[in-house]
């Protein structure tokens, strides 16, 4: 998981953020910082709404956060070098991509006790998602370009999908498709979740290097955070056809939905998050930029109280140097 030129162009650019800086409100306001034990760095966060728990990679290690108290609960550790997590309920199994061991590690969700390391024949597993359709979890590895397919029964490595890229974030329909942005290819591509084949690619040019994804389902609308254009790409789930784009902070990496507010969240590395109106399928509009913390690039969506959390360290003024002990998440509200 991973300037600026004067032009014509920018001058536009420029104006038209202005424009949408003079239309915002403040949507979301800080609540408190979670502290969290512990050294290393830092990746995805994930929520098990069933059982009101949030999991914070770091390191080695999983933190775990019970949400009604909002304090750390646990930790699962002992691993070479922590990523995503996956959440599968019906199993009630949660699975950790551990990139540095080309591994998953299976634990309990209540107990958080392992339950198994799966290897996987895929190098470096970064992001993760459990797919509801095929019951099967998806490790996205940035190392070998491919997709890791593990059952999540079975605990075994059933197949692989051939990407031909990078992969980044990824997302099912819960219909038997999955979504994956690959990074270096700047697309969006469209995997069959029973034949484990890509059965479409889209083009996400000229915005380029797309990291956090999500879907609206009931709209068919996918929403593509993108590094080195600084904007969030909207493009319609079944031809690809891109709707609109709209700019965001530098250095994205988590794309958060909320389909009761109708809110879109990009998390950037520049301390910023912003925060998107969904008007209707096609509109959109700027609502907030949040104000957060250098490189809180991650973040979660708790859709219940509608709070996000993003993870981060504290660095030494201009550099990016953590300071030890000051590991934690960052909780924001709607005001």
């Amino acid at each position: 998981m991973k300037k600026i030129f004067l032009s014509a162009l920018s001058i536009v650019c420029f104006t038209q953020m202005n424009k949408v800086s003079a239309q915002e409100k403040e949507v979301y306001v800080f609540d408190k910082k979670i502290a969290v034990p512990g050294s290393g760095g830092y990746d995805y966060l994930s929520i098990d709404m069933a059982n009101n728990h949030l999991f914070v990679s770091h390191g080695t290690a999983v933190n775990v956060i019970d949400l009604a108290t909002e304090a750390v609960i646990a930790t699962i550790d002992n691993m070479e070098g922590v990523h995503g997590i996956a959440i599968d309920n019906s199993l009630n199994r949660g699975f950790i991509t551990d990139g540095k061991a080309n591994s998953i590690v299976a634990f309990d969700l209540k107990t958080f006790k392992k339950i198994k390391t799966i290897p996987l024949t895929g190098k470096g597993a970064d992001a993760i998602m459990f797919d509801p359709f095929s019951k099967k979890v998806f490790s996205f590895n940035g190392d070998s370009d491919d997709a890791s397919v593990v059952d999540a029964k079975s605990l075994e490595q059933v197949g692989s999908v051939a990407l031909g890229g990078g992969p980044e974030f990824a997302v099912s329909n819960g219909k038997g498709l999955i979504y994956n942005n690959i990074e270096d290819k700047s697309t969006v591509v469209t995997i069959d979740a029973k034949t484990l084949k890509v059965i479409n690619t889209f083009p996400l040019a000229p915005s380029g290097k797309p990291t956090g994804l999500m879907l609206d389902s009931k709209n068919k609308r996918l929403f593509s955070g993108c590094r080195t254009s600084k904007n969030v790409v909207v493009l319609d789930a079944e031809t690809g056809k891109i709707i609109t784009t709209l700019p965001i902070g530098s250095g994205v990496d988590a794309v958060a939905y909320d389909t009761e507010k109708k809110l879109i969240f990009c998390s950037n590395g520049d301390a910023t998050t912003t925060i998107i109106k969904q008007n209707s399928a096609d509109s959109y509009q700027i609502v907030q930029t949040l104000k957060t913390q250098p490189r809180a690039k991650t973040l979660a969506l708790d859709t219940k109280t509608h709070k996000i959390y993003l993870s981060c360290y504290e660095f030494e003024k201009g550099t990016k140097t953590p300071i030890a002990g000051t590991f934690g998440v960052l909780v924001y509200k709607m005001k």
